[in-house]
């Protein structure tokens, strides 16, 4: 305990003496987390993974150069590796989750239990947005850890990290809940757990743990520059674990709803004066999508949405988060002020898929990206006001038309032959497959440029 002032040992030592985490063969009253950790280790799991990655040799892109030296078109691959972590939450079923970029490029997936056996693991459900996958093995004697509230942490309770960094095997590091829902670190729908129990990478996936020997988190970022633990890590709270458990078991996917609110902006210190708000909380309505439940609603353009179903909001952020862990069909209670008046709106989610469309549909070299309009459900991270007008490539499958022109995931589509578009209905007008010649004007993040497809 070397470096701990008295006043951090005294709390520690009180917590775990409150805890039933006694050991017969120490004396009474010594602190440890052994019997705890003897519980919860079993069902933290270590992820290998496998994929075929296309080689990026420029040269190989060259037709002269493959032709010369008499080198097949097709693409060259190499196999990869990867590590992971993953926490066992159904041990009669087998489902272990993990977090999606453990296992979004595999193509096999192999656990290690605590006990050294090797499994073949089957990939149930991904959830990008919320970096989240569910596995499935088959075993006995396994134990899976139970999901804590974490609605309940506090900023100072304890906690203890489970996972496989580096590869190393199986450790157990602790450290404190240094703040809850943070947000802004590429996740589409975030309220990260912060702590500074040490995790580095192969980590991911892996279990935050309290006193007790819940599942409160499911480990996922860092933030260093080292890209070693520098005591500030991330995990992905158990109750969004839990809503998105459950959605992939069910569908495989998460199928999400939404309001329609299609793009918002935060308020500044500025807009909060000319609104009469005493402070920057909230998140501004700047556009409503035409009949989306948001418009059914009543909600209007420069409505400032102040509170969810009883919970302050915070940004657009928190609220899009809050959205996001509710179904179709289910009502939200907003508080808003509009000219400087507060209402109540009651609004019923609706489904995001609504007008999502196959790129293939458009132009065959679209082929291969899903295209979504653009609201609270999918606006990327970041986006100033007025940027997430457009269309959404919501999915691009790697290796596909659509891939091979430049498009990723979340670009947005402002733009068609010179032509603004702000809906599906425009991008289909304006790229059908009659088209020869299409120019795309395509945003990414705070970027924007052309693609043109013969």
């Amino acid at each position: 305990m070397n470096g701990f002032t008295p006043v951090r040992i005294l709390p520690l030592i009180a917590v775990l003496l409150a805890a039933p985490l006694a050991r017969a063969d120490l004396p009474p009253g010594t602190p440890t987390l052994a019997p705890m950790l003897k519980e919860a280790m079993p069902a933290v799991v270590n992820i290998s993974i496998t994929s075929k990655m296309e080689m990026q040799n420029p040269l190989m892109q060259d037709p002269f150069f493959r032709r010369f030296f008499e080198m097949p078109d097709q693409p060259q691959e190499r196999e990869a590796q990867a590590i992971g972590s993953g926490v066992v939450v159904d041990a009669a079923k087998g489902y272990v989750i993990t977090n999606h970029h453990v296992v979004e490029q595999a193509d096999t997936i192999k656990v290690r239990l605590n006990d050294d056996r090797v499994l073949e693991a089957k990939l149930i459900g991904s959830d990008a947005d919320s970096d989240l996958a569910l596995l499935q093995i088959k075993a006995d004697g396994i134990r899976a850890l139970p999901l804590a509230d974490s609605e309940r942490m506090q900023i100072g309770d304890f906690v203890v990290a489970i996972g496989n960094p580096f590869g190393i095997g199986q450790t157990v590091t602790s450290g404190i809940v240094s703040a809850l829902g943070r947000t802004g670190l590429g996740n589409k729908y975030e309220n990260f757990i912060q702590t500074d129990a040490s995790i580095n990478p192969g980590n991911s996936g892996g279990a935050l743990v309290n006193l007790k020997g819940e599942l409160v988190g499911i480990n996922s970022q860092i933030v260093s520059p080292s890209r070693t633990s520098a005591g500030i890590g991330f995990a992905i709270p158990s109750n969004q674990v839990k809503f998105v458990l459950n959605e992939l078991i069910a569908h495989g996917a998460v199928q999400r709803g939404r309001i329609g609110i299609s793009s918002t902006q935060e308020i500044s210190p500025e807009l909060a004066k000319a609104f009469g708000l005493p402070n920057t909380r909230g998140a501004v309505i700047s556009q409503v999508v035409a009949g989306s439940p948001a418009a059914t609603a009543g909600l209007k353009v420069a409505d400032i949405i102040l509170e969810a179903n009883g919970h302050e909001v915070r940004d657009f952020s928190q609220l899009r988060n809050m959205l996001g862990l509710m179904k179709v069909g289910d009502k939200v209670d907003l508080k808003i002020l509009r000219d400087g008046k507060p209402r109540n709106v009651a609004v019923i989610i609706g489904k995001a898929t609504e007008q999502v469309a196959a790129g293939g549909k458009y132009h065959p070299k679209l082929a291969g990206a899903t295209f979504a309009p653009v609201d609270e459900s999918n606006t990327p991270e970041g986006m100033e006001e007025g940027d997430a007008r457009g269309v959404l490539v919501q999915r691009i499958q790697p290796r596909s038309p659509a891939a091979r022109l430049g498009l990723r995931q979340n670009d947005i589509i402002i733009g068609v032959n010179r032509k603004r578009i702000e809906s599906t209905d425009d991008f289909e007008k304006l790229a059908g497959a009659s088209e020869k010649e299409l120019l795309l004007h395509v945003r990414r993040g705070n970027n924007a440029f052309f693609i043109v497809i013969n």
